[in-house]
């Protein structure tokens, strides 16, 4: 008889783990950290409960803990005091991003650094780069001001940047400045695929990052398309991205099965806010058991993500001690 086959391979908790074909590690997790400017800061953001705002001087136990826990590495966003319609405190020497990425390597050398390279959270207007006098987002001109970026974010310490502007041919101008300026061992990790998607709501709360007027429909990708995505991948590898990422995840892993069989990248997910804070209500309030934190970020792994980034990355690690 045959039919009690499988059934026999799901009998018990050592039987299921000694046949699971998807398994996540440690080291595969992304923690992301948003970083403010003051000192003594220390502040839960209301939109994602369990996630904080945190000065550069109060990073110190939240780095030991991460490393404690061997996650892979942190992805830094920074919240600047000042504003102007060239974000130029995203290149400053001693912006925020800069000054956390000093801190951490002093206080944690071996922990791999990402620095989110973007505009929208630096320029008064809340877009993702330089604006033409009609409001239009300039791709050439603003591809200058990400090269400028990437440097400072490199001459900080940083591991890998990751563009997340979605212009195109960012990734070619970020790796001619970098090596231009004897920064060839700094890695980049594309956002290609990047949707104009609804699930960053809590995020541009936390990051105080949001458009101003309109959208960002006109460089983000339409959540309708697939092939784009496959097209966006394909040109971000040819111009030197090392890693590439589909973001968000949950509701795009179709994006992330076609990503994984076209292309042999390390590829990152980011699980993005809103999956964050519907997972974390739905479980505080009881209506979701906390399993299915568990059960979604295994979905992205079998999808064919190499990389997590994730909000619930000290929750898994954790779990997986």
């Amino acid at each position: 008889m045959l039919t009690n086959r499988p059934r026999r391979l799901r009998l018990n908790p050592a039987m299921r783990d000694l046949v699971r074909e998807t398994r996540l590690h440690v080291k595969e997790l992304i923690y992301p950290l948003f970083i403010v400017e003051g000192s003594g800061i220390r502040e839960e953001i209301p939109s994602m409960p369990g996630q904080y705002h945190y000065s550069v001087d109060m990073l110190a136990g939240e780095i030991e803990e991460i490393t404690r826990l061997g996650i892979g590495g942190v992805l830094l966003f920074g919240l600047p005091q000042e504003k102007d319609s060239v974000g130029s405190q995203a290149y400053c020497a001693t912006g925020v991003v800069q000054n956390a990425v000093r801190e951490i390597k002093r206080l944690a050398p071996q922990l791999l650094v990402i620095t989110d390279l973007c505009m929208c959270e630096y320029t008064d207007h809340g877009h993702c780069g330089i604006l033409d006098p009609d409001g239009y987002v300039n791709n050439d001109k603003t591809l200058e001001y990400l090269a400028k970026i990437a440097v400072s974010q490199a001459q900080a310490g940083a591991d890998i940047v990751a563009p997340s502007d979605m212009m195109d041919g960012r990734v070619g101008a970020i790796r001619q400045a970098l090596d231009e300026n004897g920064f060839e061992k700094v890695a980049i990790m594309a956002y290609s695929a990047k949707y104009a998607s609804n699930y960053y709501g809590p995020f541009r709360q936390a990051a105080a990052s949001a458009p101003s007027f309109g959208d960002r429909k006109t460089y983000q990708m339409d959540y309708g398309n697939i092939r784009e995505a496959l097209r966006e991948c394909e040109a971000d590898i040819q111009e030197g991205a090392d890693m590439i990422m589909v973001k968000p995840a949950l509701c795009y892993l179709d994006v992330v099965s076609q990503v994984r069989q076209h292309f042999s990248q390390p590829l990152a997910v980011y699980s993005v806010s809103g999956e964050y804070s519907m997972l974390t209500n739905a479980v505080r309030q009881g209506i979701l058991g906390e399993d299915v934190i568990w059960e979604s970020v295994l979905a992205m792994k079998r999808a064919g993500a190499d990389i997590i980034i994730t909000y619930f990355a000290k929750y898994l690690a954790e779990k997986l001690r």
